[in-house]
């Protein structure tokens, strides 16, 4: 397996917050990054009435040659921001991984098992992640892809055929019928 061009410790604040119903003890959103940060497990940062701030994981931002356009695309944004995946747990979730690229975001969302929370990156990440992908970008050429010369309408692989006999066939019209094409 290729390994990333460049790897970060990235810390990931997570704040709990009263549930908004009773079937829901707490509520979590990922809202700040640490980058560099240390190994931590759920280390109390803030604390604020009943809402707590957690230094809750240290994981590893991967940033790969291959999706620099990926990477550009969320430079771009109004907001740059760095995509969260954590478990669906209610008591405590598990934080599974972080994204620059906001295509991979996306695919997470999509799949609707994890929570996915997008945090506003930090100065200093942006400016890391733009330099990156002006080492490592490459502007690819679109080419148009040209049809070959030859037709492909003129034969329907037998649907429709008067030769070929059929009990159905959702191309023969109703007078076809009639005039002798079914054998």
């Amino acid at each position: 397996m290729q390994q990333p061009t460049v790897s970060l410790p990235l810390g990931i604040v997570i704040r709990r917050a009263p549930g908004s119903t009773p079937w829901r003890r707490y509520q979590w959103k990922a809202v700040g990054l640490l980058p560099g940060a240390g190994h931590a497990a759920w280390k109390l940062l803030r604390e604020d009435g009943e809402c707590q701030e957690f230094h809750a994981a240290t994981v590893e931002l991967e940033l790969w040659r291959t999706d620099t356009e990926a990477y550009l695309t969320g430079l771009s944004a109004d907001l740059p921001s760095i995509g969260v995946v954590m478990s669906a747990d209610e008591e405590r979730p598990e934080v599974l991984l972080v994204t620059a690229s906001p295509y991979e975001t996306q695919d997470y969302l999509d799949s609707g098992e994890e929570v996915v929370e997008l945090v506003p990156m930090p100065e200093g990440l942006v400016a890391l992640i733009r330099d990156f992908v002006k080492e490592h970008h490459a502007e690819e050429v679109f080419v148009k892809r040209r049809r070959d010369r030859e037709r492909t309408d003129k034969s329907v692989d037998g649907v429709g055929d008067a030769r070929i006999p059929q009990l159905t066939d959702v191309y023969l019209s109703p007078g076809g019928r009639k005039a002798g094409r079914l054998q």
